[in-house]
């Protein structure tokens, strides 16, 4: 996250209290935005402002930041209660929170981010922008159940196309689409429909850029614990393709891991799983599909920017989606 929206985030949360305990209330409520994290999602906001032909220092400007900043509290917030939710370990190199101050606490924690997230909202002042904020967290919530509900039924009888549809609706509507829609809505100009199937097919290949990453990346440039999808039961399109052709023996063992809470889970079993799907070659498949939804989200961008009034910064925001899609850490 850029010092500039760091320092809108935390304007707008309290910070002291001559209640020692509300004062550590207000420490909880900064520990994830100072954290820091990639800010993808504020980037593509003010860099598609910018193409949109909003200059920085100007009033429009101003509200495009709010703006950002109201996205990345709303990417806090959703992380405290993904990490509940998920049971994870980690978040940003640290322990995620519930592990530092218990489930109830971060829950209230992520609730009242939420609350402060709206007051960034209003103060960017952008016509529409509530609806837009409104309709991610509908989206992005019905990409969590989705997932949820696999975990808690153990589904595992699953396609393709069940996990692209999840990612959707879960990723690509809050890390694509909506920050796009809001840089054109801060510059006063209509949106541009195509946004969706670009951000849709961008989001798809952010999302499976992470899960390889989830078994492949640097522990310290991760931010995560590598294997924690495994940990945490998640339905990833590797591991979907890897049940498809996997042997009788491995997919039973697999399955009976996956049964398991993640505290009952055999972490030496884990790593074994682990290896079989980086040997398998699923891993090259969800790298190879992810390139061509890059290739097709970045294509559909480039034409739904072709009349973008500052071409300039068009093509910075063609570069930075590119270098997005195609991270390797």
């Amino acid at each position: 996250m850029r010092a500039e929206l760091l320092d809108l985030v935390l304007s707008l949360l309290p910070e002291h209290s001559p209640t020692p305990e509300l004062e550590h209330f207000y420490a909880l409520m900064r520990d994830y935005p100072r954290r820091g994290g990639k800010g993808i999602r504020s980037e593509l906001l003010l860099a598609s402002a910018q193409a949109h032909g909003v200059r920085p220092g100007t009033a429009a400007w101003t509200s495009a930041q709010w703006a950002a900043a109201a996205l990345e509290m709303f990417q806090n917030w959703v992380l405290i209660h993904d990490d509940i939710e998920d049971d994870s370990e980690e978040r940003r190199g640290k322990p995620a929170l519930h592990r530092l101050c218990g489930v109830p606490l971060a829950i209230n924690v992520g609730d009242a981010l939420h609350a402060y997230m709206w007051a960034a909202v209003q103060r960017a002042g952008i016509p529409g922008a509530m609806e837009e904020f409104l309709a991610m967290i509908a989206r992005t919530a019905e990409g969590q159940h989705l997932d949820l509900a696999w975990v808690e039924r153990r589904e595992w009888n699953l396609q393709e196309s069940d996990y692209l549809q999840m990612v959707e609706l879960k990723t690509a509507y809050y890390t694509v689409i909506v920050p796009l829609r809001l840089g054109a809505l801060a510059a006063g100009l209509p949106v541009n429909e195509a946004f969706s199937a670009a951000g849709l097919a961008l989001g798809t290949a952010f999302q499976i850029r992470d899960d390889v990453l989830n078994l492949t990346g640097d522990p310290v440039k991760y931010g995560k614990e590598i294997g924690g999808d495994l940990l945490e039961g998640k339905r990833t399109l590797i591991v979907l393709h890897w049940l498809a052709q996997a042997p009788a023996g491995q997919k039973q063992i697999f399955l009976d891991q996956m049964r398991r809470d993640r505290p009952r889970k055999n972490q030496q079993v884990i790593d074994q799983i682990h290896h079989w799907l980086l040997d398998s070659g699923s891993v090259e498949y969800a790298q190879q599909f992810a390139n061509q939804q890059a290739a097709q989200g970045i294509a559909l961008l480039e034409t739904a920017l072709m009349s973008a009034p500052d071409q300039e910064a068009t093509r910075r925001l063609l570069r930075t989606v590119h270098e997005l899609a195609t991270r390797e850490q």
